[in-house]
């Protein structure tokens, strides 16, 4: 079982390949009679464009070019990480274990300006958090509807590895995943992965498109159980519909007040044999569906639930309004599956 670990991201490099076309070879001609006219077509030398090395290269300035002015670095008592600046207002997002526990917190701007930021609200549940700074000549990032990403997508993470203020790596998008544990008792709902190798630091930054738009924001690596070592080409980003959505309701009202996540009303604790149901919320979805204290969860939508750390692996990949199936063992030793329409998880 490999480990994840919430730390930070970059990119492996990604190499591009060009295909060089060959002409024909031009053979001799030993007849003494005069050689044939050959027409020869010019040669059209293509401007370089987004399919060419140099045209990649281009593009690669650029997106840089425009996202690094976005991307500031946040020290605090507990270290070093990464944020993007949201609005104009001074609002920066960045993730939850990055300023959790931190009494201070310092932000230096690509441009070597350094502020203190006060936090203005953060959500442990999607691992994301907002500070705020007062500057001026702020440069807000533009972020992409991560609905449209589609795996091989080009991307580079620009961020703060390991103290390296603004690194540029790049990697694909190579899937997309719902229901990532980070290994702190908190499981991410939707999360995209990438060939980004995850470092300390680089955790908050921006994982952009190469129209310089923020598709998600690096926080997750995979950890080798053996070695301890980071495994090189698996990383995971909070998807930038998630960070948007999340921002904005901390902005507004400093607390997230719709988490968009399934709930089913009880309170659990692992089991020998399943998922034990301590308690009911009265009125809640388990309640309704008639789950009952003394009830041991085995399975959700058909998916096996050994423990409450896979349960809560499956309701984060479910949404609020679905009905599902829930298997259950009841204190008798009976069984009994019933259909349960899934709740939406109060906001923390």
């Amino acid at each position: 079982m490999v480990r994840l670990a919430a730390t930070a991201a970059s990119a492996l490099l990604f190499l591009g390949a060009c295909t060089l076309g060959r002409g024909a070879p031009l053979g001799s001609n030993s007849s003494p009679a005069p050689a044939p006219s050959i027409s020869v077509e010019p040669v059209h030398v293509a401007t370089p464009g987004p399919t060419t090395l140099a045209g990649l290269e281009a593009v690669y300035r650029q997106v840089v070019k425009q996202v690094l002015p976005s991307v500031v670095q946040i020290e605090t008592d507990q270290g070093l990480g990464s944020g993007i600046v949201f609005d104009k207002a001074g609002d920066i997002v960045t993730n939850f274990h990055v300023v959790t526990g931190a009494s201070s917190y310092h932000v230096t701007l690509s441009d070597g300006r350094g502020f203190q930021a006060t936090q203005v609200g953060t959500y442990q549940g999607d691992d994301l958090a907002v500070i705020r700074v007062s500057a001026s000549n702020l440069h807000p990032a533009t972020f992409a509807d991560s609905s449209r990403i589609q795996v091989g997508d080009i991307v580079l993470a620009i961020g703060n590895p390991l103290g390296l203020r603004s690194s540029v790596t790049d990697g694909i998008v190579s899937a997309f995943r719902s229901g990532v544990p980070e290994g702190n008792g908190v499981t991410l709902p939707e999360v995209v992965q990438t060939s980004a190798a995850i470092n300390p630091g680089n955790s908050g930054g921006a994982l952009v498109d190469l129209d310089g738009q923020v598709i998600g924001i690096p926080t997750l690596g995979v950890q080798d159980p053996q070695s301890g070592g980071t495994v090189a080409g698996i990383g995971f980003a909070i998807a930038s519909n998630t960070v948007v959505d999340v921002a904005n309701q901390l902005i507004q009202t400093g607390h997230v007040t719709n988490t968009h996540r399934a709930y089913l009303g009880v309170q659990v604790r692992d089991a020998t044999s399943g998922v034990y149901v301590a308690s009911v919320v009265a009125g809640g979805p388990a309640a309704k569906a008639g789950i009952k204290a003394g009830d041991v969860i085995t399975s959700i939508a058909g998916q096996s639930t050994p423990d409450t750390a896979t349960l809560a692996e499956v309701l984060a990949g479910l949404k609020p309004g679905q009905t599902v199936s829930v298997a259950l063992t009841r204190a008798d030793g009976g069984t009994a599956t019933v259909q349960l329409t899934l709740g939406t998880l109060p906001a923390s």
